[in-house]
């Protein structure tokens, strides 16, 4: 399975890994990467470049596989400027892979310094956008490819809310660049589709949570098997920031404060990350941003990073062969 993505990062499936914050730590990353993939390390878990730096190193003595590192440049409480100068600077010390880009491009933020630093320094960059203009201007500004980010997607997907079917095909015809398809993929049956949209491959999370080397509780697993794809809900338009997470008591005030005109400091509480732990690691979905996308319907059991990619590979193919054969057939 090659394309332009393969040939570029060097990895046997065209499939990554997205950031994942509290999810995406070193094993799971490596884990991702040795079974053909590209696996992600989410940097705002870490405080200093020194924490960042030694979760680099992790990943590195876990695999010799590339993988990708994820920075979300928004304003932010809690990652202040000189955690993104940490974050920027290590990934081109450390001569990181792929670098996932969402949020301000990075051409623009601090007159584009670290963007053309990590250029120089040989690393891919990948801008997540949800518009065609947005990938353009990506394209123009000299990233390596994009990220296809359609509405169905979990964490922060463009308030335009095109879906991916409409918004890849729209981004393959208008850029030279790779087009990488995200949102509502989880199966060998989205990446064929995505595939033949014109994609280069695809990137995908909330599908991850459910293998084994993601490091959950075993209530985590299960909840993910039983929620369904309608029972993920957009929030967050009115403080513009549009989200999408998994229905709970949250998400649920949330959207009652923002029926009513309530401001940032009411929602604030309820979406901040203070629940993040209770979360993931003891297994309580019922309150706090559990971000998770629509594909979450198509999740059935858990698998390793390596059974699911593999599997993923194999449907795919099985998928393009019978459209191959129905077309021949007529």
């Amino acid at each position: 399975m090659k394309t332009r993505l393969t040939e570029m990062l060097g990895i046997k499936y065209p499939i990554i890994c997205g950031g994942m914050m509290r999810l995406a730590y070193p094993p799971l990353c490596a884990a991702i990467s040795n079974a053909g993939g590209l696996g992600n390390l989410t940097s705002a878990m870490y405080e200093d470049k020194a924490q960042f730096k030694a979760a680099i190193q992790e990943v590195k003595s876990l695999t010799d596989k590339p993988f990708i590192v994820n920075v979300t440049l928004l304003p932010s409480i809690g990652v202040t400027p000189e955690r993104y100068q940490a974050y920027f600077e290590t990934i081109a010390e450390e001569e990181v892979a792929a670098l996932e880009l969402s949020g301000i491009p990075l051409n623009r933020y601090e007159g584009g310094k670290y963007f053309e630093m990590l250029k120089k320094a040989g690393v891919k960059l990948f801008h997540k956008v949800g518009s065609v203009r947005h990938g353009k201007s990506a394209e123009k500004a000299g990233y390596d490819g994009v990220f296809a980010a359609g509405v169905e997607e979990g964490g922060h997907p463009l308030n335009e809310n095109v879906a991916t079917t409409v918004l890849t095909p729209r981004m393959v015809e208008e850029l030279d660049i790779p087009v990488i398809t995200t949102g509502g993929i989880a199966s060998g049956i989205g990446l064929a589709a995505s595939l033949c949209l014109g994609a280069e491959g695809v990137m995908m999370a909330t599908r991850f949570i459910n293998t084994k080397e993601c490091q959950v509780h075993q209530n985590v697993y299960q909840v993910m098997i039983d929620r369904q794809e309608n029972e993920t809900a957009l929030y967050g338009n009115s403080i513009g920031l549009q989200g999408r997470a998994l229905v709970n008591e949250s998400i649920i005030k949330v959207q009652e404060i923002e029926a009513r005109g309530g401001g940032l400091e009411e929602i604030i509480p309820h979406i901040a990350g203070a629940l993040g732990d209770e979360i993931w690691q003891e297994g309580n979905l019922n309150k706090g941003l559990v971000a998770v996308g629509q594909s979450i319907g198509l999740i059935h059991d858990v698998v390793t990073c390596k059974e699911l990619l593999d599997r993923m590979a194999e449907e795919a193919e099985a998928s393009l062969s019978r459209g191959l054969n129905m077309c021949q057939a007529n």
